[in-house]
């Protein structure tokens, strides 16, 4: 049951981290987590600069990045 990331949701923690960087990119214990830097943030989801990308195969289903993500953008989700 990997992780997944709500990009209605995720800001890259804009604000709050310094651009390159997030809380579950430094909190994930398998670096399953990347940042992907938005061509054009005036047209994204909540002016994001960056969004968590999650690994599915990497994952270990930890759940830490969950806890740790203030806009509640990551999840659990089934895999069919």
């Amino acid at each position: 049951m990997p992780a997944v990331v709500d990009l209605d949701k995720c800001d890259g923690c804009k604000g709050r981290k310094e651009k390159g960087t997030s809380m579950c990119v430094e909190e994930c214990p398998v670096e399953a987590i990347t940042l992907v830097e938005e061509p054009d943030p005036s047209s994204a989801p909540n002016g994001r600069e960056q969004h968590a990308v999650i690994n599915a195969e990497e994952c270990t289903d930890c759940e830490v990045c969950v806890d740790v993500c203030e806009q509640g953008a990551i999840s659990m989700t089934e895999t069919e």
